[in-house]
This record gives C-alpha cells, structure tokens and sequence, in this order.
C-alpha cells in the first residue's frame, strides 16, 4: 500500500526520525493557514507547495514549487490542487491533485553547505535479509546515478538475527563523508529510520533526499513509503491512511469483493486459481504471442456468482480481446467451476462480446470439458496448456 509524503513523514517522525516539517491544506484557503501555522513553529518565511500524490518525480511535472510569501503560497496551491500531474511514474494522463503539503523551507544560508544525499530501506529478495541503499547523489533519479556512476551506491545489509548494528549506521556516516555533529546525526538518523521501517511492516522507505542543513542537521526532505499489505492487520492505524483515489478503481473493486487482481497492459484477459498457475498462464499468453490484461487469482472458489463478478472485473477493461480461464480442479471440482462458467455466461447475456476459452484440469474434468461443450455456449474449451494457446491465438487471429 503506497502512502503519501505526509503520511510516510509522520511514521517517521513517530520513531524518532527528524523531518522536514509541514501541514497538508486541500484548498488555497487552508494552504494559507498552514503556512501562517509553520511560520508559527519553526520561523521559516519560506514555503514549498508540494502536490500529494502517489508518484515520484512530481517537481519535473511542475508540482513541487517555491512560495516566498503567503500570497505565493495561495496562487502555488490553487494552481497545483485539481491539476492533471504528470511525471515519469504516472498513467500518460497523469494524477489528478487533490492536496499539497505546505512544508517549511530547510535550506537556509547558515555556517556550511548544504548536502543532499539518497537512502532507502528494502528487502533484498535474493538473499532474504533487509538491506539499506544510499548515495552522496542525493535529489537525483536512483536509476540514473546507478547506470552512471554505480560507485557512488553503497549498500548495507541487515542481518535478521541481529538487526542493524551501530558499525554499520557509523560506516553509512562515514561513506557519505560527515563528520563532527552531522555524523553523529545520520548515525541516528539511519537508526531511527530502520525502527520506522521495520516497526511499520514497510517494503520499502525511500528518502530523496536526506538533506545536511547548513547547520549539520540530518533530516528527511521527501519520503516514499510503501506498506506491506499482508502485515495491515497488525497496523490498523496505517490502513486507515490508504487513498483509493490513487488506485486503479478496477483493482479496488476487485479488493472489495476478495479477488486478486492486477491491471496489465494487454489483450487477454486472464481468470485463474492460484498464483502460481496465473504467472503461468500470464508466460503461456506471452509465448503464444499476446500480452496478459491482467493478473486475476479467484481462489479456492470458483462459483457462478463469483466466476460472473470476474467477468464483470475483467470486462471493465475495454482492452480486453480475449478471456482465458485456466482452473486446476483440487479443492474445488472442475465440474462446478465449468457450470459456474456457463451460469455467469447466461446471466450476464450480451455483456460478453469476446471469446471464452476455458482449461479445466483436476477433478471430474473430463465432465467439465462435456458440461462446457454441450452448453451450446459459444464457449471454447481445452485440456492442454498448449491446446489453449492455441485457441488463445485462434481466437485472436
């Protein structure tokens, strides 16, 4: 689950991390009385607008802004709230605004420069243990720095049993080149900010940039913070933080009625029990020379009701050419999933104006294949993996 910058600053801060301070405002009105309530509380006089929405390089796209005055403040928030955004992480359309933080300015003049580094935590899956990416090249897209200058990535893993280590937040200090107060404050720094990750069931923290003030403090100008899904249970405060705005509303639909769905960019659409069957079938797609519309896992259950709101999901997408259902008949048999198929068929009449090919394998799947091709349906079934790309490209063809 993606969180905003406000959002992710506030978990941090919860464990200690210092951050750039600010107050969310979802009008021009309210942009202004945060900012008067920031001036109140750290004395700044200056002001950043930045446009809150899931996605990273909003100050390309134009929605990240210097105010130096109230007024600025006002004429900033009105013109970045309601505006399309568009960055390189968004839809070709962009991200429609609704709210700014208005944070204060940290990059006053004061006894040294200011420096601007990259840091984030995040599982490295190979080895099955946390780990802590950063770089002096901070404020810059990670991609770029690694593919030109990857000397400049240091990586710290995190033994599990242990957990982080002050040698290691000490050689993350000193790889960035601090010294004096500003070391010890990123020492702390990325102590508190593995606390956080860990403590919040995150995937990921990424913080661009982790900004040394003039006056050798450490703190988190932006952050990016994405939930482990599977942990919300166990932090209910942070499930009340997701915004469905910012979702794909066919992901969030399927959600709601218990299907595991995910939005692709292809022609076929594809029902399937399992994940690990649905990333087979989304290859099979793939070999037969067509590109999976989505990801779509039904479960254990495969009834008429369920296999209809399938349909109906999986049919919201107008790319959608093609629907391949590949069922493995174990916990639920193959005969009640193919007469699920013919029931939500009939019920949903004309609404399904392209091909059905169902592969039914498991228990009673020979009645399955009998029950689909007696149904006088026009509905294509298959045994074989490979006898249903084939249809897949009949179909299509």
């Amino acid at each position: 689950m993606n969180l905003h910058e406000y959002q992710g600053k506030q978990i941090l801060a919860s464990h200690g991390v210092r951050v750039q301070r600010g107050i969310v405002a979802n009008n021009a009105v309210e942009a202004v009385a945060a900012a008067k309530e920031i001036t109140a509380e750290t004395g700044t006089e200056w002001y950043v607008v930045k446009a809150q929405i899931h996605a990273g390089g909003r100050g390309k796209g134009g929605g990240v802004k210097l105010a130096k005055n109230l007024q600025q403040v006002e004429e900033i928030a009105g013109q970045i709230i309601g505006m399309d955004l568009i960055t390189p992480q968004t839809p070709p359309t962009g991200k429609k605004v609704h709210k700014v933080l208005i944070a204060e300015d940290v990059y006053y003049p004061g006894e040294s420069e200011t420096s601007e580094f990259y840091m984030s935590v995040l599982l490295n899956r190979g080895k099955g243990r946390n780990m802590i990416m950063y770089s002096t090249e901070g404020g810059m897209d990670i991609e770029e720095v690694a593919e030109k200058t990857p000397h400049l990535i240091f990586t710290e893993e995190i033994d599990p049993a242990v957990g982080l280590q002050g040698f290691q937040a000490r050689r993350i200090a000193f790889n960035l080149g601090l010294s004096g107060n500003a070391f010890k404050e990123m020492v702390k720094f990325v102590d508190s900010l593995y606390t956080a990750y860990v403590q919040s069931d995150s995937s990921l923290f990424e913080i661009n940039p982790v900004l040394k003030t003039s006056d050798n403090k450490i703190l988190a100008v932006d952050a990016k913070v994405v939930l482990d899904d599977n942990a919300l249970y166990r932090q209910k405060e942070y499930a009340d933080m997701r915004d469905v705005r910012e979702e794909n509303p066919i992901e969030v639909e399927a959600k709601e009625v218990g299907l595991n769905y995910v939005d692709l960019d292809g022609t076929v659409g594809c029902m399937v029990n399992g994940a690990g069957l649905a990333m087979a079938t989304m290859d099979l797609i793939k070999y037969a020379g067509f590109e999976p519309a989505n990801f779509l896992d039904v479960g254990g259950t495969a009834d008429a009701k369920r296999v209809e709101t399938a349909f109906r999901i999986i049919l919201r997408d107008p790319n959608v050419k093609a629907i391949l259902i590949n069922i493995f008949g174990g916990i639920v048999r193959c005969d009640r999933v193919a007469q699920g198929v013919v029931d939500a068929y009939k019920n949903m009449g004309d609404s399904i104006n392209v091909p059905i090919i169902v592969r039914l394998q498991g228990t009673n799947a020979d009645i399955a294949k009998e029950l689909i091709d007696n149904s006088g349906m026009p509905i294509l079934s298959a045994t074989l993996f490979q006898e249903a790309a084939d249809q897949v490209k009949n179909a299509l063809s």
